[in-house]
């Protein structure tokens, strides 16, 4: 299921899981703290759920864990499988991805959900479907793929293949991202408006000058943009200070280890989480900043940006603008979701010279727009209205007499 955030993945996970459980037990498999966040959202709706640390600790019907206790879990006879956040089967090569692959060969009902993918992203369509026992990714890349010119390790979509192909997505998954995609009223779906704002930090331009140029050159290669960041650090801090002032609930997304140390220290109320931590940690914080005990959140997009819901809170500072269109979204959409009630905001700092970052993300943004936009409109044409005609054996097959069959 390719789903937008805030769709009722969760709901339809635990739905899914309880028609499934009539067969054997159901394991749902979810990112670090997500996994109590679907118990407490199984509570809600008065269904079977309940997180585990370890497969014997509940004989409930419908069990709940982290993707890092997968291997222990994957060792135990289950009868369905449920992958939340499932994007985390992009990575081709990856062990986690082989782990999910293989470890679920022999679980006859598997679902993955995730926000809706990238059309090109043929690496997610192909796991997704090797994963649910489809097709391999190769035997998908053989039938509908062609090598794009002498790039072995690009594929591009053969031209006469792409009805085919998107009836073929269509057959084993469904994707939406607002409820009229799948012909439904769209009232109640309409998200709260959402603002960028976009922070300048001057840079000192007389070591350019001294270097016989006028002004300070673009930050272009990753050595590069990292210096800048390490050199404007204490002053994007100071402006996340005075971004987060009051008493307003605050996310703020670092990258590099010492500015959310920094961030933690400067910020009144700030709490970190960081990949360091325990998982008992780091589900206890994140847990703390849902239920109000913390106000602001200090982490990298990695470690809290998927999955999780934040609709408490409406104000996000980025502390640097980053070239993954993919984490950005995923971060700003811990917020700006169903059932978020106040306009949110997003601040991204950067240098000045870090221009080339946020021209480059927003052509990425428009990309991704496009690509869902298509990936969506491919589907629900195969999807809605789509008559599926019912198989009887019964009716007598006639055979040509060219083919001399008595």
């Amino acid at each position: 299921m390719f789903a937008d955030t805030g769709l009722g993945k969760t709901a339809t996970e635990l739905e899914w899981a309880r028609h499934v459980s009539q067969f054997g037990r159901v394991l749902i498999l979810a990112p670090l703290a997500v996994a109590h966040q679907i118990e407490r959202e199984a509570q809600k709706f008065g269904m079977a759920g309940v997180y585990a640390r370890h497969p014997g600790d509940t004989e409930s019907p419908v069990v709940i864990t982290n993707y890092h206790r997968a291997e222990e879990f994957l060792s135990v006879k289950w009868a369905g499988i449920v992958l939340d956040e499932s994007s985390i089967l992009k990575s081709v090569d990856g062990h986690t991805r082989k782990l999910l692959t293989e470890g679920s060969l022999s679980i006859p009902y598997r679902l993955a959900c995730t926000a809706t993918p990238a059309p090109n992203d043929h690496a997610e369509l192909g796991n997704h479907a090797e994963f649910l026992g489809v097709c391999t990714r190769s035997e998908m890349l053989s039938e509908y793929f062609m090598h794009d010119g002498g790039n072995t390790a690009s594929w591009r979509l053969k031209r006469h293949a792409v009805n085919d192909f998107w009836a073929w997505v269509a057959s084993w998954s469904s994707a939406v991202r607002i409820p009229s995609d799948l012909g439904f009223d769209d009232a109640g779906y309409i998200l709260e408006p959402l603002t960028f704002h976009d922070h300048v930090i001057e840079v000192d331009h007389i070591s350019s000058r001294e270097a016989g140029l006028l002004f300070a050159a673009e930050a272009r290669t990753l050595s590069e943009q990292r210096a800048v960041r390490r050199e404007t650090m204490q002053q994007r801090i100071d402006m996340a200070v005075e971004l987060t002032r009051g008493d307003r609930p605050a996310i703020v997304w670092a990258e590099l280890n010492a500015e959310a140390d920094a961030a933690e220290r400067a910020i009144q109320d700030a709490v970190q989480v960081s990949g360091s931590d325990s998982p008992e940690k780091k589900e206890d914080v994140i847990r703390g900043f849902v239920d109000g005990a913390h106000r602001v959140l200090v982490t990298k997009v990695k470690v809290a940006g998927f999955g999780l819901n934040f609709q408490h809170c409406s104000n996000m500072v980025f502390l640097g603008a980053s070239h993954s269109y993919e984490m950005t979204y995923q971060a700003v959409r811990r917020c700006w979701r169903y059932g978020q009630t106040q306009p949110v905001d997003v601040h991204v700092i950067r240098a000045e010279t870090e221009a080339a970052i946020s021209r480059n993300y927003k052509r990425k943004e428009a990309e991704a727009a496009r690509m869902a936009a298509a990936l969506v409109a491919q589907v629900k044409a195969h999807t809605i209205g789509h008559k599926v005609l019912t198989y009887r054996p019964a009716l007598p097959m006639h055979v040509p007499e060219w083919v001399g069959v008595e």
